[in-house]
């Protein structure tokens, strides 16, 4: 007899019926809608909510419902043009482009909001993510000109050392900087290994050769293969987290921005359809400040409006006010590294590294102000419209918020750190800023397509009419050519395919029309394990083998093929996802959850429906 036990009967069906709870969110429409997240100055709460509910009504636009999700606010619409409506309406009411005292920097996106249910929301039920190729948006492939972030860390090195060779009194002919390394030429033998073993103490990361060419002892100075790995992660790191920085102005929902290789960063943004728009943000300058903060004046009456003439007001990211000395006591320019740290007390820390010429310039400032508190001022400048005299004009301003208001303890110099800070995530955040506020090196875009809502709306349609059509055909050939067995290897392509949406949606993994592509082809392998299984159990009868040793046979013997089949594609799936880029991924990851779930499916699921069908019979006529 062919009997699975009961507790392997009750998995599978726990695994389908989990599956088919996870898989249902995607029969749900999204609804259109309008995204306000907080910024830096402002917070999203219920006060903010009425606000923007008063301004739709006020407007007469109809609005399903508004809701907190998240820190977030989340207004609902029936369909895009009343959502385009609403979104220039709330961002005249959030960001009044005729009060310049207004602090409105709230971002603003427009959004697909899921209806998934709450109960089914409540156990993690979310429908799967769709690719751009699907939604809609612009795709950016940018490239980091990797010599160039050589290069600049190169020169910073140069100047380091003059100063370094200065300091320790080591008399030298020339520094020679190149793109590459830095040649340092002596007046004597003794000079040069004494200057080779200062920057052998200070520094760890370069290669010093001798030179002898009869001219003038020389040394040549070059990264070590670990520092020129390092100095090209960082400039690739760097770069990603101000492009970041700088998508989140452009008003995106779910932005992406990742690393694809040693040196290109792939930006996609959905719902964006102005290309021209996106590249003006990307490229945007960012710079850093240090200033003393002006203690002698009353920051009250600088917001009355009589700012004293060497100080100028700012807003800490907080939204607190502080006056600032208008003379500038160091730029971002000269910081090449910084990183989150912990000082004496254990507090966190934010440890600053400046070049020769900053390290030099900040010792002398800081140590004629010691006792008095100075603030990081970090300026981003935005490309924004203005009509002037009737026409539109785009602008370059400037943006500046202090990040950080601190003590100056001691005299400073080439390093030292930032403190005061509240725990070690800020910490970390402001490191990310203080690195983030400008690119590390030059990025150049190598592609870029922009994809239309009508034309994703277009691909969703066709890819779910291939996946339906190529599911037909197989169900009518299956039900035909093996009867009853064709009804259960139907059955099992059925739950399969519902598996594999159940595992996007419980992975949030993005769908694309590659992954589509992926899906096709999954269900045509699903079958091939039947098809095996099932031609083995007609040569059993054939030989005159009982109705159940047939089917037991069948199963077993068909086993190693099948396995042997789909380990050999789950291999090339993987090695596509491995060197593959976005759209390949894609493709790799549907086809190794569709090689997966075909597997369980077709060998396990069928093999009970079998048993629970022919299972308990002695002899049974076989419909196959």
């Amino acid at each position: 007899m062919n009997q699975y036990p009961l507790w392997k009967n009750l998995l599978i069906a726990a695994v389908i019926i989990i599956a088919g709870l996870y898989a249902m969110p995607n029969l749900y429409d999204d609804d259109f809608a309008v995204q306000v997240a907080s910024g830096r100055y402002n917070k999203v709460d219920l006060e903010l909510m009425a606000k923007v509910e008063a301004a739709l009504k006020a407007d007469a636009i109809e609005y399903k419902r508004a809701e907190m999700d998240d820190e977030r606010l989340l207004v609902r619409f029936a369909d895009t043009e009343t959502q385009l409506k609403a979104k220039e309406v709330i961002t005249t009411t959030l960001k009044p482009k005729n009060d310049p005292t207004s602090r409105g920097d709230y971002i603003i996106a427009l959004n697909l909001a899921p209806t998934t249910p709450a109960w089914l929301a409540s156990i993690g039920g979310e429908p799967m993510n769709l690719g751009l190729d699907l939604r809609g948006g612009v795709h950016f492939l940018m490239e980091v000109d990797m010599d160039a972030a050589v290069k600049k860390a190169i020169e910073t090195y140069g100047s380091e050392l003059k100063v370094l060779l200065q300091d320790e009194r080591i008399r030298y002919k020339q520094v020679q900087i190149t793109d590459r390394n830095v040649i340092i030429r002596f007046r004597n033998t003794e000079d040069r290994e004494t200057a080779t073993a200062a920057i052998n103490q200070e520094y760890n990361q370069f290669e010093i050769t001798d030179i002898d060419d009869g001219a003038a002892p020389s040394i040549l100075i070059n990264l070590t293969e670990v520092s020129l790995r390092e100095t090209q992660s960082l400039a690739l790191q760097q770069n990603i987290t101000t492009l970041r920085n700088r998508i989140n102005e452009l008003g995106v929902a779910e932005p992406t921005v990742q690393q694809q290789g040693e040196k290109r960063i792939v930006v996609q943004l959905p719902g964006v359809q102005d290309t021209a728009e996106a590249k003006k943000m990307l490229s945007a300058t960012a710079t850093l400040e240090f200033r003393l903060v002006d203690i002698e004046h009353d920051v009250q009456d600088a917001l009355s409006g009589r700012v004293p003439a060497n100080a100028k007001l700012f807003y800490h990211r907080d939204g607190r006010p502080f006056l600032l000395n208008k003379r500038v006591m160091l730029t971002g320019e000269h910081i090449i590294n910084a990183a989150s740290t912990l000082d004496e007390f254990g507090s966190a820390a934010v440890s600053i590294t400046l070049d020769g010429k900053g390290a030099a310039k900040f010792s002398l400032v800081t140590g004629a102000n010691i006792e008095k508190p100075m603030a990081v001022v970090f300026i981003e400048s935005k490309t924004v419209t203005r009509e002037i005299e009737g026409k539109k004009i785009e602008v370059s301003r400037p943006d500046p918020e202090i990040i950080s208001v601190a003590t100056i303890r001691s005299q400073l110099s080439k390093k030292f750190q930032i403190t005061g800070l509240d725990s070690t995530s800020e910490a970390l955040d402001l490191a990310l800023l203080l690195r983030a506020g400008a690119l590390a090196a030059p990025i150049k875009i190598v592609e870029e397509r922009t994809v239309g809502p009508s034309l994703g709306k277009e691909n969703i349609k066709q890819g779910f009419k291939s996946v339906m059509l190529g599911f037909v055909f197989v169900l009518i050939f299956m039900v035909i050519w093996y009867r009853v067995f064709g009804a259960v290897a139907n059955l099992a392509l059925a739950a399969n395919l519902v598996l594999i949406v159940a595992l996007l949606s419980m992975l949030q993994a993005t769908l694309t029309m590659p992954g589509i592509a992926g899906i096709v082809l999954t269900v045509g392998m699903a079958v091939d394990a039947n098809v095996l299984i099932f031609e083995r159990i007609r040569e059993e009868l054939r030989v005159g083998n009982s109705p159940q040793s047939s089917i037991s046979a069948g199963y077993g013997k068909a086993f190693s093929t099948i396995a042997d089949a789909n380990i050999t594609t789950l291999i090339a799936a993987i090695v596509l996802f491995g060197f593959g880029t976005g759209s390949i991924k894609g493709f790799a990851v549907t086809l190794s959850l569709g090689i997966l779930t075909s597997m369980f499916t077709a060998i396990v699921g069928t093999r009970a429906v079998v048993n629970l069908i022919y299972g308990r019979q002695h002899r049974p006529n076989l419909s196959i």
